[in-house]
């Protein structure tokens, strides 16, 4: 088992003893740091506030330790926990696995529905029934092979008491209007509300012809939607008043969302969203907003052309919590509400693809006030992230590995 050790360490008493010592927790969100992004940035874009991107940066004062509980996953997507504490993963090729806290790995659960790999597809994001313990229910979103090419879908089925497969699965929604060819941006993360109904983030599918479909209230694709558990609109949706509007829309204007929680003080769901070259968010999503893409960001296409007008406000449209730029490519992200570590409560938790990072971001009255980077030395990219029943993260990479972050 890999274990890597993070302390902070006091300068004076290294400069003047020779030696480290590791700072105690004080349950505050560490010391103010400069910011931890010092590239530069791909855009001269100004941010609409003070803090909204490259905040200062904190660090943990606790000492805590990343350690690799597995490294055999095969490309891992998804991860959530069930209700005996151990994990439930995703893998893109489209099989599950159950992993026990002290790296365990499961045989292959089959009898999914099949995937289209290809690209950014497969089996996507995962999560487990509320009533797990009695109904077994599993709930997915993948890349579906359909007429004309593929589609974002969500399915469900029964995890069999043997753990060995999916029984009577079934595909409950399809991010329509139509097929794409394209193997981009498909969003892909599901979790249940309070209500017992499911939020599924759906990307817009990336090609110049369905970009301008985030837009669209007839489209579900580049939106944040919220179904019941049979796949139809959820009671409560708001109310889009364009014509034809989709009644299981909640949001729209996104790019390709890879990752939402709910904030465990205020209940609202917030989310992390693929920008092109710049231009990464973290959105508190609100029902019935417009989030701008591709109208208003604070990226520009990956040739250096604006996007658009190449503007970044516009009435009507919300702006980012906070944004990156140059990007992390943020994925899965969950907020931290245990004990373990005390100064991390409540605080956003970010897996980062292209910034091969853990981004730990501090959170106070809706606005990012600190910002620190974990497992930044292990070149790892990290997909998703999840909090155990043991009040420890948990984080999948593209490369396989399973880690757990814990207190020292």
């Amino acid at each position: 088992m890999k274990i890597t050790t993070y302390k902070i360490l006091v300068a004076a008493a290294l400069l003047l003893t020779g030696c480290s010592e590791t700072i105690e927790d004080t349950g505050n969100n560490g010391p103010v740091l400069p910011p931890v992004e010092n590239n530069a940035a791909n855009t001269n874009y100004q941010p609409a506030f003070p803090g909204q991107t490259r905040t200062n940066g904190v660090r943990t004062s606790t000492a805590y330790v990343g350690e690799v509980l597995t490294s055999s996953l095969s490309s891992p997507w998804g991860i959530t926990g069930l209700p005996d504490g151990r994990l439930l993963v995703t893998e893109k090729a489209g099989t599950m696995r159950i992993v026990s806290t002290t790296g365990t790995v499961s045989s292959a659960i089959t009898g999914l529905p099949a995937v289209n790999s290809g690209g950014q597809g497969g089996l996507l994001g995962v999560c487990a029934d509320p009533q797990f313990a009695s109904n077994r229910m599993v709930y997915w979103v993948f890349s579906e092979n359909v007429s004309g090419g593929n589609v974002t879908s969500v399915a469900k089925g029964r995890l069999s008491n043997s753990e060995a497969m999916i029984e009577n699965p079934v595909v409950i929604y399809r991010a329509n209007p139509s097929a794409n060819v394209g193997n981009l941006h498909y969003g892909g993360r599901i979790l249940f509300d309070s209500t017992g109904n499911l939020f599924v983030s759906t990307g817009e599918r990336s090609d110049l012809s369905t970009r301008p479909l985030a837009q669209s209230v007839t489209a579900a694709l580049g939106k944040i939607l919220r179904i019941t558990t049979n796949g139809q609109p959820a009671p409560g949706n708001p109310s889009f008043t364009q014509s034809g509007a989709l009644p299981e829309l909640y949001s729209i204007g996104h790019r390709n969302p890879q990752g939402i929680a709910i904030h465990p003080v205020t209940g609202e769901l917030w989310q992390s969203e693929h920008g092109p070259r710049g231009g990464d968010e973290i959105n508190r999503v609100q029902a019935g907003k417009n989030y701008g893409w591709p109208t208003i960001t604070y990226g520009i296409e990956y040739s250096g052309a604006t996007i658009g007008n190449g503007i970044q406000q516009q009435s009507g449209m919300e702006q980012p919590v906070y944004y990156w730029d140059p990007v992390i490519s943020p994925s899965g992200i969950t907020f931290y509400k245990g004990n373990n570590i005390p100064e991390w409560q409540n605080n956003l938790f970010v897996a980062s693809l292209s910034g091969m990072h853990i981004a730990r971001l501090v959170i106070e009255n809706n606005k990012v006030t600190g910002e620190e980077r974990l497992l930044a030395g292990d070149n790892q990219r990290f997909r998703d992230i999840t909090q155990g029943l043991d009040n420890n993260l948990y984080t999948v990479t593209d490369g396989g590995k399973l880690y757990r972050i814990r207190r020292q």
